[in-house]
């Protein structure tokens, strides 16, 4: 895990990969939970069996949005910003989900801080996020984060 004393040390990423995570694996289960949450049911999610019969892939596919949904979790695991009193998801700019994720396979995400912003109380940090597979010749996702850091309150 990448550990930042404070926000002011930020700037000096601008441009570089900060942290990578480590391998996730996104099992049936996590797509059927995700199905379940989101409704979408659609077979190529959630039936395998069918999935072995009928998709290009041969295995069911997480959902876009699922692997979409990981970066928070992965971001978390793999870079810690110290002095930060809370982050916010401030929402996503260019997203794109280059090859399909695999029931069973395993995900990491390496992150580079493209450009950061001044904010009332903080900064925006724009991410640009790859969600490798593991074995994969192109990325499950990519995308753009919007982050809102705001500093620690002194109270």
């Amino acid at each position: 895990m990448r550990v930042l004393e404070n926000l002011d040390a930020l700037p000096a990423w601008i441009g570089r990969e900060v942290a990578c995570s480590d391998w996730l694996t996104v099992d049936q289960s996590r797509i059927q939970r995700f199905a379940d949450a989101s409704g979408d049911q659609q077979w190529i999610h959630t039936d395998p069996e069918r999935a072995l019969r009928e998709s290009p892939y041969k295995s069911t596919i997480a959902h876009g949005y699922l692997t979409l949904s990981l970066l928070p979790h992965l971001l978390e695991s793999c870079l810690r910003i110290d002095g930060v009193g809370m982050a916010i998801n401030y929402g996503l700019d260019r997203v794109r989900f280059p090859a399909p994720l695999l029931a069973g396979q395993r995900v990491r995400a390496r992150l580079a801080l493209e450009r950061l912003e001044s904010v009332a109380g903080g900064m925006q940090a724009h991410w640009a996020a790859t969600v490798e597979l593991e074995h994969g010749d192109k990325p499950a996702c990519v995308a753009q984060m919007l982050v809102r850091y705001y500093r620690l309150s002194a109270t």
